[in-house]
């Protein structure tokens, strides 16, 4: 059965091409109501099909299209998820409480750029401690490689990845391993490019857009409908184990129950037939609890959300940037507060929107409910240079920057290449084909940052091929010294959280931040983190800090030598610690 939802045509055929691409058969389909057309032509996995949209001859994909084999602006072929072997019936899948995320762009975390070459590096992923592996969006978009967030067909996978079939076998290969899929998946615009959507019905909003493009019109059932329908596609079809659900202050909803709401609803649901955990986790602008507050106290219901305060207030402490939404964030009391109640900006003024911003989050939240981390590919990709921290770092303090994301109490999520200091950039790039598209893409980012100061020649050019390039992980980076030894150090810290329960306790009152400043700069303090029996020591003065500790309390781990005169203990500086009573 073929079914399309498509308001705005009189007339809708469907047409099979042959495998040379010529014309096979013409169908007409029927009105089925509401907008609805369908028809009982059974097609044939692989094959190539589309729609032609009342007397224009012109072939359109199906926008529940599985697979563009030649690129969004051409057929669709039809594929069947249910033919796929799975090996993974044993597998009961993994909660996000005490995880360790992973997330990765497929076109740059290999050499390759393809789902076939991940599996390869799955195994690296296993020793290093890691538990989810997120994804960055895998659906159809124009061109050879972008960030994904540029989709235009959302039940589609890139076919540079691999298509449908690989990434089938390698969720398959990650359950094999151990190791559960989150996908970050884009329902609050399109792309660019290869959008014909509007053409079959009312999918956006006229006249609102967002920041990236045209506005979903999420008060269409039938568009609620085509997102619900297409999360619950990747859990059930594909075996996903989680969704990041990407920029959800994005998402205007005016309907009496939002959009993540009924997600969340349905989501649990499937949950409870399938009989493995399912996550949905919220990439938010809001600091609002409502997302992650259960349903029965008027909540969504998410599993958990991003705190982007937790990065910024690292991020700080670690460079001393402070310009732009970094510079409350030089508060003397951002790192504590963020570690004690996970947002900073809780009501309180933001100078960066000019207003008071967010609510606090209540004390019964566990904390595993907020992931954080120290990088993350929009905190790396949007700045100019896409520059991580391993640009402007000393090796000592990526080493305090590990024991920082490893050690607090959120879930902790590590960028591709963190784990070794990769010195490869992750910049933003594109490859669109519309020659005008691609001109206006990187003179709109080259004047975005020119007003900040930057020079737009030092600015990469997004369309040229060198950008994606660069952006590729270097494996062979492994092979020296200093990325091998915080590779050790981010495996040692990984083997100690799962070993202490302090260290993925979600009860926060178990918590405590002690702050010294030094000579007022914000990445010149020295913390001491309290978790449970256990204290994370941070030196991130020029100057040596002496902490005292309980006289039979044993390093548990270490970044550098300490000096230790029964309860006193010193830390170089940028040097971290853990220490507490010994591990049974």
């Amino acid at each position: 059965m073929i079914e399309v939802w498509a308001p705005r045509v009189e007339r809708l055929r469907l047409r099979r091409l042959t495998a040379d691409g010529t014309v096979a058969e013409e169908r007409e389909l029927s009105p089925a109501g509401h907008g609805w057309w369908r028809g009982d032509t059974v097609l044939a996995d692989g094959e190539r099909y589309g729609f032609l949209l009342d007397d224009d001859e012109q072939l359109r994909p199906d926008p529940r299209s599985r697979r563009q084999p030649d690129g969004v602006h051409e057929a669709s072929a039809w594929f069947d998820p249910a033919a796929f072997a799975w090996t993974d019936a044993a597998w009961t899948g993994r909660q996000l409480a005490g995880g360790l995320l992973y997330e990765l762009h497929l076109g740059t975390f290999t050499p390759e750029g393809t789902l076939d070459a991940a599996v390869a590096r799955l195994g690296h992923l296993v020793e290093l401690g890691v538990t989810h592996v997120e994804l960055l969006p895998v659906n159809a978009f124009n061109g050879r490689w972008n960030w994904g967030y540029d989709g235009v067909l959302w039940y589609a996978v890139h076919e540079g990845y691999g298509g449908p079939a690989a990434y089938q076998r390698f969720v398959d290969a990650a359950h094999a391993h151990g190791l559960a899929v989150v996908q970050d998946v884009v329902y609050n615009h399109l792309g660019p490019s290869g959008n014909y959507l509007p053409l079959f019905g009312p999918y956006l909003r006229e006249g609102e857009s967002t920041t990236w493009g045209d506005s979903i019109d999420l008060d269409e059932p039938a568009v609620r409908q085509y997102i619900i329908e297409n999360a619950l596609g990747w859990l059930r079809d594909f075996h996903v184990d989680g969704l990041r659900l990407d920029a959800v202050h994005a998402l205007h909803d005016t309907q009496p129950v939002h959009l993540l709401r009924e997600l969340a609803e349905r989501v649990d649901a499937l949950s409870a037939h399938l009989g493995r955990p399912l996550t949905l986790i919220a990439e938010s602008d809001l600091n609002d609890p409502t997302l992650i507050l259960p349903r029965e106290a008027d909540g969504f219901g998410l599993t958990a959300q991003w705190s982007d305060d937790w990065h910024h207030a690292v991020h700080v402490a670690l460079t001393g940037e402070t310009t732009g939404y970094y510079e409350d964030f030089a508060s003397p009391e951002a790192v504590a507060k963020v570690t004690d109640r996970g947002f900073f900006h809780d009501g309180t003024y933001s100078s960066f929107r000019d207003r008071p911003h967010g609510a606090p989050i209540p004390p019964e939240v566990p904390a595993w409910r907020l992931v954080t981390f120290a990088q993350d590919h929009d905190q790396v990709g949007n700045r100019a240079a896409g520059d991580r921290l391993s640009a402007t770092l000393s090796p000592d303090r990526l080493a305090v920057a590990a024991v920082l994301t490893l050690t607090a109490p959120g879930t902790p999520m590590l960028f591709m290449g963190e784990e070794w200091g990769a010195s490869t950039p992750w910049q933003f790039f594109t490859s669109h084909p519309e020659p005008e598209l691609g001109r206006a893409v990187a003179e709109g980012r080259a004047a975005e940052f020119a007003r900040m100061g930057w020079d737009p020649a030092a600015v990469p050019d997004p369309q040229d091929p060198e950008t994606f390039r660069r952006s590729q992980l270097d494996w062979t980076e492994l092979e020296r010294p200093e990325p091998a030894r915080l590779l050790a150090l981010y495996r040692d810290l990984t083997r100690l959280r799962r070993a202490r329960p302090e260290l993925t306790e979600p009860d926060t009152t178990h918590t405590t931040v002690e702050v010294r400043a030094t000579d007022g700069r914000p990445e010149h303090r020295v913390y001491r983190l309290g978790r449970g029996d256990l204290s994370v020591l941070i030196n991130l003065s020029p100057e040596r800090a002496v902490f005292e500790v309980d006289p039979v309390a044993s390093v548990l781990l270490a970044t550098t030598a300490l000096t230790r005169d029964g309860a006193l203990l010193t830390l170089p500086p940028d040097a971290a610690a853990v220490v507490g009573p010994p591990t049974p």
